[in-house]
């Protein structure tokens, strides 16, 4: 399974805004099989369980080094629901995300802080060319807000970029390993 480093999605619902984030990246890997229309919610929910074991460590590293700060972790969360309850919706919280957008192919998910405000997009595309074939971006954008979101991004950005490639690629074997489509 390939996973490339591509341009941000047009067909994003972030797409328009994208001239005020101060930090872009998109990851695509390919669905391959599919048989029919991929449940976007099951795709939100294989993203929370797709992190590396070495990248979970380092999530929770930041998020006890972070909360010293009085930044978020996630854990003013602790009581969301439960992940057999979880439905990916507007609104819903999992840890440190929330679910601030979802169309029929897209969820968007993040965070805002203090110090800048993130958000995650997981979009699935068609391919017109094969209809047992479907693309999966992850789009990354980030807005700062002041020097201490530019400061804590530095050292975040380069594990991010080996992260989300990670990430993509469990999610996709989670999809093509359970058929989690519809027909």
């Amino acid at each position: 399974m390939k996973i490339k480093k591509t341009k941000f999605p047009e067909k994003s619902v972030l797409s328009p805004g994208k001239k005020d984030f101060d930090y872009i990246d998109s990851f695509e890997g390919e669905l391959t099989d599919c048989g029919g229309n991929i449940d976007i919610s099951e795709i939100g929910k294989a993203f929370f369980t797709s992190g590396p074991k070495w990248g979970k460590k380092m999530f929770a590293f930041r998020n006890r080094v972070m909360g010293l700060f009085g930044l978020k972790t996630g854990s003013e969360n602790e009581k969301q629901q439960a992940e057999k309850d979880f439905q990916c919706e507007i609104g819903e919280r999992a840890g440190l995300f929330k679910i601030f957008d979802k169309t029929s192919n897209e969820i968007v998910l993040g965070e805002d802080d203090k110090h800048l405000d993130f958000r995650v997009s997981l979009l699935i595309d068609k391919n017109s060319k094969d209809v047992n074939q479907n693309s999966l971006t992850i789009s990354t954008t980030v807005k700062f807000h002041n020097w201490w979101g530019v400061l804590y991004f530095l050292p975040v950005r380069p594990f991010h970029k080996l992260i989300v490639p990670a990430m993509l690629k469990n999610i996709i074997g989670q999809l093509e390993k359970k058929k989690l489509y519809t027909v």
